[in-house]
Parts: structure tokens; sequence; C-alpha cells
């Protein structure tokens, strides 16, 4: 249930709702305690994910208006109070949610939905879910040294996965369409930057940077049809192809005959499972805090809770050197 509109002169605090396609509305809510098992954070800041663009483009499916909050699932806070059977967990800790209404002041949502952040990373944004994602993508895509791997798409996810697949010894050959992401390619660690524009003529590098050979791995990291049949005839003969861009336009034709002769091995790397997400995230939490990892150059904007409708035009337009969006209440 969400929380409940908030009586005259209590205390309350807001939380975004879409209201139509493209507009956003804020209202102040009370906040109930949580209930036995559950924990209520109080919201430092909530990443904006790209999956959140086709309902703020107003699909036929989509009903509006939404539960206050709803869509926000990037979220890192305080831990505001805890429910009586919760032990792990106590007011003040600082924590990362898999929460699913964190456009909002205030979240609540199951204790074992919650992973304390290390003192070392005080006063640091840690959208956990995106930066769990890339760790259950990047072990899922089974990279190992000497390896050319392929990144199509060099977004925020992009970006983390190009770090970790050269630290781990690969060649990374990146691939993206605006200039600035392949600068960050670059940085984060790639071999090679290859514009996204013509693609026979991507195919034809591809295959001279890897001797005919195409490449070990290959991650799809847009979510569109003509990046998926790119990174197939990018994938050698029984190679594996990685899609880890979030599809939901519809359905998607595939070169069957291609995957086929070459024998491909095709990995979905999206999870489902909240203690699939929950072991990312922790791995993301080490790799963070040890230093392996430094996603801070990969958030470029903020915006205030009041201001979310901004922060969802800048994901979906991505204005120049645009990575990630960060909302704060």
């Amino acid at each position: 249930m969400p929380p409940a509109p908030a009586p005259a002169g209590s205390t309350a605090a807001p939380a975004a709702i879409l209201t139509a396609p493209g507009r956003i509305e804020l209202v102040r809510l009370q906040h109930d305690a949580p209930g036995p098992d559950e924990v209520r954070v109080r919201i430092e800041g909530c990443g904006v994910c790209a999956s959140n663009l086709t309902p703020w483009a107003g699909p036929d499916w989509m009903r509006f208006p939404t539960e206050p909050g709803a869509l926000g699932h990037e979220a890192w806070g305080v831990v505001d109070a805890v429910g009586a059977q919760v032990r792990d967990l106590a007011p003040g800790d600082r924590v990362a949610t898999l929460f699913q209404r964190s456009y909002a002041a205030f979240d609540t949502g199951p204790a074992s939905q919650v992973i304390r952040l290390p003192d070392s990373l005080a006063g640091q944004p840690f959208p956990g879910e995106p930066l769990g994602c890339a760790m259950n993508i990047f072990r899922r895509a089974g990279i190992e040294a000497g390896q050319s791997v392929a990144i199509i798409g060099i977004g925020f996810l992009g970006a983390i996965l190009t770090r970790l697949a050269s630290q781990a010894g690969a060649r990374v050959l990146a691939i993206s369409r605006r200039p600035t992401s392949l600068d960050m390619a670059r940085r984060m660690g790639a071999a090679e930057i290859i514009p996204m524009d013509d693609h026979w003529a991507i195919i034809e590098q591809v295959k001279a940077l890897t001797g005919g050979a195409f490449c070990d791995r290959v991650i799809e990291a847009v979510g569109q049809q003509w990046p998926l049949d790119l990174a197939a005839e990018l994938t050698r003969v029984r190679g594996r192809l990685v899609i880890a861009g979030y599809h939901q336009d519809g359905p998607r034709q595939v070169n069957m005959q291609l995957w086929n002769w070459r024998g491909l091995d095709v990995v979905n790397a999206h999870e489902r499972d909240p203690a699939e997400y929950m072991r990312g995230m922790r791995e993301a939490v080490e790799a963070v805090a040890s230093g392996r990892l430094d996603p801070s150059p990969l958030y470029t904007h903020r915006f205030p809770l009041s201001a979310l409708d901004a922060a969802l035009d800048a994901t979906r337009d991505r204005p120049d050197g645009f990575m990630k969006a960060l909302v704060v209440p």
C-alpha cells in the first residue's frame, strides 16, 4: 500500500507522482512505521534508470497517476526506522536499497533488500541497483584475460563494464554513438574506440582488429534492434553474445541463421531474482570501497526531486557529456 496522504497539521515529506505522459507532481505524505520485517529509509538520492523512459512516454498500457515515488529503484540513504523483527540494521545506518518507490524523501521495504554501506563510502552517491546490475552482467559474461570484448553502447552500464573487463585483462573494443561516450570509454580502459555510425564499416573494423576472428565476448548495452544485430555480427564462432540492453519497445527479430552458423552462446544478463540483485549490489559495494571501481565520473547530472521531469528528459535526450542522472530530495 502507498503511504497515506498526510492529515492536516502532520509532518509530511515529498514524493513524486507521474500524473500523465511527461508530467510529474509532488505530493506530501505521512510515512507510517515499517512493518515487522521492514526498514524505512530517508532517501539521500536515487539514480534515474533508462527503464523509466517508456512509462514516462505514456504507452497504452501505462496507468496514471502512479503510486507516490513509483519507478524510483536506484536509491541510497540512511535508515530512519526498523521493524520489530529486524536485527541487522539500525537507525543511522547508511544503506543502498532495492526498493521500488524511491522518487521520494522516504521509502519503506523489506530488510532483505537493504545493504549497509561502509564508512569509507560516507558522502558518496551509491545507486546500488545499477551498480549491482553491472556486476551481475560482468559475472555472467564470463570475461577472462586475453579475450577480445566488444561493448556496444557506452552509457553508465557500458562504461562500468568497460572498466571491469579491462581490469580483468581483456582487450575492450568500445562502440558508441557519442564522442563523449567514446572519450569516457577510453578513460575506463578501452583499448579501441569505434564510432557507432556505419554498420558494415564497424564490422570490417572489428574484423581487422581481431585478425578476422571477431570477439570472444560481445555485450549489447543499448536495448535497440540495430545494436542487437551488430552484436551478433561481431561475435566469433562459439563466442558469447551478452544482452545487457533493456529491450522494452516491442519484439525483436534476430538473424538465427548467423546465430546457428556461429554456434553462439546467447546470455540474457538481466536478473529478476531479488537475491541475485542483492548479490550484485554486495559485489559492487566491495568493488567501490576497495577502489577497484570508481563510478563517480559517471554521475554527470544532478537534479532536485522537484525537477524529476528534467532528469527524465535528460536521460532520454542525453545532452553532451551525459552519463547518469541522480535525483536528490
